[in-house]
């Protein structure tokens, strides 16, 4: 039976060398979507999906009747979930494009420190990549330019605003206090 139907992603998992959660995204819109919708479910598949591929020199597995994709870079593993009847090399793509776009945002230093410290960023570029199992873009300097640029921007406003803001509570502040000073 050949697949139609957009929703090419079931989930986004990226674990530690250690078989930790660093983070995880489930879709589940597709009515064949074989749900994980418990913690303990998504745990439970989690521990299973390291113990079966963190001595595995492939890079596709079946596990519970889905096609799963993955990447280890250093001391992550990046999983791609998709159905049995999804087309590998479009999910091989999505998953390249997004481990090469945070790869690029990380400057080429991908490991678990450092993915923490910049999951805003990693967070950005999986929604970037991937909508509701959608996949949107494979593209990673596509991926890494819009969440650069989604990113800067935001930064800006809000450090302009803190500044600003911080600006006029000193000043206020230190008018109260020579207003009181005077008053003394």
């Amino acid at each position: 039976m050949v697949n139609h139907s957009l929703y090419t992603v079931q989930a986004v998992v990226v674990l530690d060398s250690d078989g930790a959660r660093l983070l995880a995204k489930y879709y589940s819109r597709r009515p064949s979507a074989q749900g994980h919708k418990s913690l303990k479910e998504q745990k439970k598949f989690e521990s299973e999906l390291f113990s079966k591929t963190r001595k595995s020199s492939s890079e596709v597995i079946l596990l519970d009747g889905q096609t799963v994709l993955f990447k280890y870079i250093n001391d992550v593993y990046f999983y791609l979930v998709g159905a049995s009847d999804e087309n590998e090399l479009l999910l091989s793509s999505v998953l390249n494009g997004l481990v090469e776009a945070i790869s690029a945002l990380l400057k080429h230093n991908v490991d678990k420190r450092n993915l923490l410290d910049n999951l805003d960023m990693v967070v950005l570029a999986l929604d970037e990549t991937i909508d509701d199992g959608i996949a949107l873009e494979t593209d990673p300097n596509a991926i890494a330019s819009n969440v650069s640029k989604r990113g800067v921007d935001t930064l800006d406003v809000s450090l302009a605003n803190l500044n600003e803001q911080t600006l006029l509570d000193a000043y206020k502040q230190a008018k109260e206090r020579f207003n009181l000073a005077l008053l003394r």
